[in-house]
């Protein structure tokens, strides 16, 4: 698989994201559901603590997405939907922090919501990955 990232401008890759992805060569494709700071039995968890729970997300979609057989270098594009913009965007290091090491800078929305699905729920994630 090839990625081209395009970029008209580039304000986008300063904050971590490219503005598109051309993708070349992938065979593989796989959606992944949103996930949230959920424990193995769906139980919530880090109900105040914004930080923990995008920690916890991040390590709840780089667990499915190896289940299928591939890692986050494979993220094509994020979707991400919070609670707090401004609580989540304090945080956004941790995105860096788990992107930056396979080079990637994935295609992302980010959207402020009213509620998750799930009360005390505040961050939650979802992705496409292509192999």
């Amino acid at each position: 698989m090839e990625r081209t990232a395009v970029n008209p401008w580039e304000w986008s890759i300063k904050l971590g994201y490219n503005q598109a992805e051309v993708i070349d060569g992938a065979t593989r494709q796989v959606i992944c559901a949103g996930q949230t700071a959920v424990d193995e039995n769906g139980a919530p968890q880090h109900l105040d603590d914004m930080r923990a729970q995008i920690q916890l997300a991040l390590d709840n979609l780089e667990t499915v997405i190896r289940k299928a057989g591939m890692d986050l270098s494979n993220v094509t594009k994020l979707g991400i939907y919070v609670t707090d913009v401004d609580e989540a965007l304090k945080n956004f290091d941790l995105m860096g922090m788990r992107f930056g090491p396979y080079q990637v800078a994935p295609p992302m929305t980010l959207l402020g919501v009213t509620r998750l699905a799930v009360p005390g729920l505040m961050f939650e994630i979802e992705a496409t990955a292509m192999a």
